[in-house]
């Protein structure tokens, strides 16, 4: 399986960042983890904050209190006792710093502990919650997959973004400390020690870009194991697996994919590797010529012996605080590009933000489509096209063809899940893009072909947390109408029922089980518009045949679309639409359609009953199906 990786702008942005613009972005970026922070946990983020700056006045009053136990010490060459008492306070003051701020580590430590998990659960929040406000098309386009992943991404390092903020905090608290009695002892030698730290600062911003560009450039691939690992280990799909024989053709598939990733990494490895060996080559060369001015100055009488203690240190704690702020940003600014691509997925929902009309819609008497058109990313037709149909109260529209006709795709758009790309969709005449979505999808309850299995309780399972005023008694008559009540008479705890065998308690359901508690979901919602695609594909004959017969009287109050293969079951319907390759090529009552020998819909009746009455005759293996036989469908 082989990806190409199409142009990103993320990735050409990442290649143009340089390293005055990441200097320019650490404040944004430290404002932004403080904000996530302050979203949930206001007060620790204020005690971080003020451990920082109380962290940082330590520092300066350690520093200076470094010189006055040295000064008396040095002032002689034999050490009085009164030289001794008179460096007490000042050595009172250090160990009370030193031990002051080792508290105040500690404290910021645990603070940090406890703020970063939560910062990424509100970051997955958010992230979430954007997912469920793009459109369904999203889906449909490998695009909004890849800026998901990226997204999520974005949450994984949530959790370091205030770590690595406080870090920063605490390195330029005592970088400002240090540097002010750095400056103090003499004005040349900070600036010296920032122009040092620049190689070392240049290389971590290009080690960071090629570790961010590597991650996007790997991105497929990592979802492509997410899928494996999910297929290979998953309860629905593990007899497959085991009856295909698949287990090492999937291994091998993830393996191939990693060896992929694995080489895209080493690569970006090497290249960081060697960037930041020059990198630190420069630094260590520059460091020296700071400390060989640093010789020079007390050799020239420009700073007293007394201070030089006192310049040793500062020199160290600025030298490290610089250090710290150009290795730390340069975490801090990867993290930030991942954050970037996820407040960008908040922001637009991926490019896919619902962006509709602020109507709020009844339940529909009247759905009707006008000559819509719909394709899907990067298909070579349309899945409909010039297509025009009504579906009124009281209604049952069936929607009949061969696989790929469109029936799911049309039923889609008339429950406005999807919007057609020409043409229009309206309810009760006001234009589905008007009506705001999510008001409008809470007059549609939709059975698709493939269902939910929730690992909720039963009565969860069936109102998917909308219950009604009348409770359990909805609960149960929506049920019922499905036939779910005999599923739920042999729950151990009834409605309370965990439908989940992989948790202490739960109990699991059939397939055919399984569809009646998804059509019961359907049935309980207070919906206008009931959308059956393929709702008894699972169900016995018995079953199928109370789905059918009570059919007509929940459309008493709903417009409903039924989709199915099984043609006997659409004599119910008022009307029948046939498509075939998007297109509308047939529409009529059950009758009429029949009765036009030379249409589709009589040509798939004609397979689907041709043998009717008739006893099969039995084949060997190897025979070949006489045409009287046909594999009904």
């Amino acid at each position: 399986m082989k990806f190409v990786i199409p142009g990103d702008r993320r990735i050409e942005a990442a290649n143009a960042i340089t390293t005055r613009a990441m200097a320019r972005r650490l404040p944004q970026l430290i404002r932004r983890s403080l904000a996530l922070g302050w979203q949930v946990d206001r007060a620790a983020v204020i005690a971080l904050l003020g451990f920082q700056l109380f962290s940082g006045v330590l520092e300066a009053f350690g520093l200076m209190a470094t010189t006055g136990v040295i000064k008396p010490l040095i002032a002689s060459q034999h050490i009085s006792s009164d030289q001794l008492r008179s460096a007490v306070p000042s050595l009172v003051v250090l160990s009370g710093a030193i031990g002051l701020r080792a508290l105040l580590g500690i404290a910021s430590t645990a603070l940090s502990a406890r703020l970063a998990p939560r910062i990424a659960r509100e970051a997955e929040l958010k992230l979430l919650d954007a997912a469920t406000k793009a459109e369904l098309a999203a889906y449909d386009n490998p695009g909004y997959n890849d800026r998901w992943d990226a997204a999520d991404r974005g949450v994984e390092v949530s959790r370091d973004l205030l770590t690595q903020a406080q870090y920063i905090l605490a390195a330029s608290a005592s970088l400002i400390a240090s540097a002010c009695v750095l400056t103090a002892v003499h004005p040349i030698l900070l600036p010296l020690l920032v122009l040092a730290a620049l190689p070392k600062g240049l290389a971590s911003v290009r080690a960071a870009r090629i570790s961010y560009i590597a991650s996007l450039a790997t991105s497929k691939d990592r979802r492509l194991l997410g899928m494996l690992r999910w297929y290979m280990v998953d309860k629905q799909t593990a007899d497959q697996v085991r009856s295909g024989t698949m287990a090492s053709f999937l291994l091998g598939k993830y393996r191939t994919a990693g060896a992929r990733i694995d080489a895209t990494t080493d690569q970006a490895t090497w290249r960081s590797a060697r960037i930041s060996l020059v990198g630190g080559a420069a630094g260590g060369l520059a460091h020296a010529v700071v400390w060989v001015a640093l010789a020079l100055l007390v050799s020239a009488g420009q700073i007293s012996v007394a201070a030089l203690g006192t310049a040793f240190l500062a020199l160290g704690r600025v030298s490290a605080g610089l250090d710290g702020i150009v290795g730390y940003g340069a975490q801090l600014f990867r993290t930030g590009m991942y954050l970037d691509d996820w407040a960008d997925f908040i922001d637009e929902a991926g490019g896919h933000r619902i962006d509709r009309g602020p109507g709020t819609p009844a339940a529909p008497t009247l759905v009707r489509a006008e000559n819509i058109t719909f394709q899907y990313p990067s298909a070579d037709r349309p899945a409909l096209d010039d297509v025009s149909l009504e579906v009124r109260r009281g209604e049952v529209v069936a929607l009949v063809g061969e696989n790929g006709s469109g029936k799911t795709t049309l039923s889609k758009i008339l429950s406005a899940l999807y919007l057609p790309d020409r043409g229009a969709v309206s309810w009760d005449g006001t234009d589905i893009r008007q009506l705001d979505a999510h008001a409008t999808w809470a007059r549609v309850a939709v059975v698709p072909q493939s269902y939910a299995n929730w690992p909720l309780s039963a009565r969860e399972n069936i109102t998917l947390g909308q219950a009604t005023g009348e409770g359990d008694a909805a609960v149960l008559a929506a049920a019922h109408a499905a036939g779910a009540d005999e599923v739920i008479e042999g729950l151990r705890s009834g409605l309370n029922t965990l439908l989940a065998k992989e948790w202490w308690g739960g109990q699991e359901l059939s397939g055919g089980q399984w569809q009646r508690i998804a059509l019961a979901r359907a049935f309980h919602r207070p919906a206008g518009l009931l959308v059956l695609d393929e709702p008894t594909a699972a169900l016995d004959p018995r079953a199928e045949h109370r789905i059918f017969t009570g059919l007509r009287r929940l459309a008493v109050d709903r417009a409903v679309v039924l989709v199915t293969h099984r043609l006997t079951n659409v004599a119910i319907a008022d009307r029948i639409v046939v498509l075939n390759k998007g297109r509308v090529i047939q529409h009529g009552t059950f009758a009429e359609l029949l009765a036009d020998h030379d249409g589709l819909f009589r040509e798939l009746w004609d397979l689907q009953n041709e043998r009717t009455g008739q006893v099969p005759t039995p084949t060997s293996p190897g025979d070949d199906v006489a045409p009287n036989q046909h594999v009904l469908f």
